[in-house]
């Protein structure tokens, strides 16, 4: 039984790891093309990732489609700005 148990624990943390993992992967790649037309890129990206990995998504367009992902729309700054580019 405790072996059972052991196992299951190393699965899921293994698991996390890994999810982990390629959510960065994907955050990348969707924040890239998000922030290919961007002024700031570097400022852009780093704004990015950081919704991206809060809100498991980002919007398709490169400026609009916020509608797509709610959590990423709704993100403020300490201004009340949108944080999300």
């Amino acid at each position: 039984m405790k072996l059972v148990l052991v196992t299951f624990l190393l699965f899921l943390l293994f698991s996390a790891h890994f999810f982990e993992e390629s959510m960065a992967g994907y955050c990348a790649y969707k924040c890239k093309a998000r922030c290919s037309k961007a002024e700031f890129k570097e400022r852009c990206m780093k704004s990015c990732t950081i919704c991206c990995q809060k809100c498991s998504c980002v919007p398709s367009a490169v400026t609009e489609n916020k509608h797509e992902c709610y959590c990423y729309r709704d993100m403020k700054n300490y201004k009340g700005l949108s944080k999300c580019p």
